[in-house]
């Protein structure tokens, strides 16, 4: 046999071994849990994660235990940084995409409420301001909140205070510039934008009942979503096929259930509880994984839950979380790597936490794995042609 044919081999069967390794790693997982720590203040939240691991949110500081400010966090949670504010004393981050530019909201000098969005990485902090501005008691308030970002940079929110009956959807340009909004002649309110710039969110009917809605790329249209056969149906998270997650209620309206759309909003799939009679559904990932919260049968508090393969797992009864001493999980999102970032008890202080697959396969390890089956393809090609002359 020819020696370096021999070595070819050899390379292909240590390649697709750890080509192997890998993905089998990843599918039979066990769990990470790491808390993220504070700004030096008592408590933090995260709200948002992208796939490289960083997380948003905000924190109390230890300047003032009523004091919260917006941060940031390196790769896979690891350390941090304090945001800023527009010059105000709070701060608060929502969304973050995959080159690190954050979205949030945070008080100007003028003790209004503007939405903002950073630079790559959480650098800089510029105001995207507001839509429209409102009296109350005799003082003029401006209140507008950022709830996510898209890896252009379109930012969606709401203008307006929160349960008046003038609130209103917005949306951003690339890099935040230029505020519109949503065009619709009923309150409503953005939660949520993929890639293509399909918003999900609320709208208040004119019976006063809240549905949930998605629009067509770039936020054009607004088509409500199917109800499991009750009168509401909530939206709180997207993703680039369009599916929505949600939660509705069922016939009769007794129970309220975590919900998926399928692509492009169309349809309804219920996805049970853990036993109880509601069960909310916050985000999903592109590859159909869901997060959300559940009661159980015998227990009145929230469990935190993972929807994978149509399976709910409660994450509550995780080992990793158990045997840190966690407590009262919160998630809020999850990325593409399975990651899922929240909030719960620990110690008698509510952290922000990073709950991890492990070990996670990090981004640069799948682009790794490509570079290296794209080259293996063109070895292998190029041994043809040369068998072939």
């Amino acid at each position: 046999m020819n020696q370096n044919f021999s070595k070819f081999k050899q390379r292909i069967a240590g390649f697709t071994l750890l080509t192997t390794v890998l993905i089998s790693t990843n599918a039979n997982a066990e769990w990470s849990m790491y808390g993220l720590g504070t700004l030096g203040g008592t408590s933090s939240f995260a709200e948002d994660i992208n796939n490289s691991g960083q997380v948003v949110g905000y924190s109390f500081t230890a300047s003032s235990p009523y004091i919260q400010k917006a941060f940031i966090t390196g790769p896979n949670g690891i350390g941090m940084t304090a945001l800023g504010t527009l010059g105000g004393q709070y701060s608060f981050a929502t969304g973050i995409n995959d080159s690190g530019q954050v979205t949030g909201y945070s008080s100007n000098n003028s003790s209004q409420l503007h939405s903002f969005i950073t630079g790559p990485n959480g650098v800089g902090m510029t105001d995207l301001g507001s839509l429209k501005g409102f009296e109350t008691d005799g003082v003029y308030m401006e209140i507008n909140r950022a709830q996510d970002i898209n890896e252009s940079g379109q930012v969606v929110g709401t203008d307006g205070f929160l349960g008046f009956s003038d609130e209103e959807a917005f949306m951003t340009g690339p890099d935040g510039i230029g505020m519109t909004k949503i065009i619709s002649a009923l309150p409503n309110s953005a939660i949520a934008i993929n890639d293509s710039g399909q918003i999900a969110g609320n709208s208040i009917s004119i019976e006063n009942d809240f549905n949930g809605f998605i629009t067509g790329p770039n936020g054009i249209g607004m088509t409500a979503l199917d109800t499991l056969g009750g009168v509401v149906t909530f939206a709180n998270g997207i993703n680039n096929s369009g599916q929505v997650v949600g939660s509705s209620y069922t016939p009769g309206n007794k129970e309220i259930h975590a919900i998926v759309t399928g692509p492009n909003g169309v349809g309804i799939t219920d996805l049970g509880t853990l036993g109880g009679t509601v069960s909310w559904a916050l985000d999903i990932n592109e590859s159909g994984q869901i997060i959300g919260w559940a009661l159980t049968a015998g227990d009145r508090s929230s469990h935190a839950f993972l929807y994978n393969d149509g399976e709910m797992l409660d994450l509550s009864l995780l080992p990793s979380v158990l045997n840190a001493g966690w407590s009262n999980l919160n998630v809020t999102a999850i990325n593409d790597l399975g990651q899922i970032v929240g909030f719960g008890n620990l110690h008698g202080a509510q952290q922000a936490f990073l709950l991890s697959p492990f070990p996670v396969p990090e981004p640069q390890t799948y682009a790794m794995l490509l570079a290296g089956l794209g080259l293996l393809g063109f070895m292998v090609q190029r041994r043809k042609k040369r068998n072939l002359t």
